[in-house]
């Protein structure tokens, strides 16, 4: 009998932790209040209880509260996210 392969949790694609969307998650965010930065790296391997998993849509459209700069570091960043 041969052994049965199916999907594991590694391959389960996440989503995005927008309330509501249902995209599939593309960016991982993180941030640190005492230095007034948000993060946007690429998906990390593993859901981060510390950070939010967000789909391109929304990661696009990110904005930080004023005065919180927004730090994109991912290699091919979009332009259009700049800090705030």
């Amino acid at each position: 009998m041969r052994p049965r392969r199916g999907r594991t949790v590694s391959a389960v694609a996440r989503q995005c932790s927008r309330t509501g969307c249902s995209d599939d998650a593309a960016v991982t965010l993180t941030y640190q209040y005492a230095l007034a930065q948000v993060w946007l790296d690429h998906l990390s391997a593993e859901r981060d209880p510390h950070g939010y998993d967000l789909c391109s849509r929304h990661a696009g459209r990110l904005t930080a509260p004023q005065g919180w700069h927004v730090r994109d570091r991912r290699e091919t960043a979009p332009a259009a996210l700049i800090a705030v």
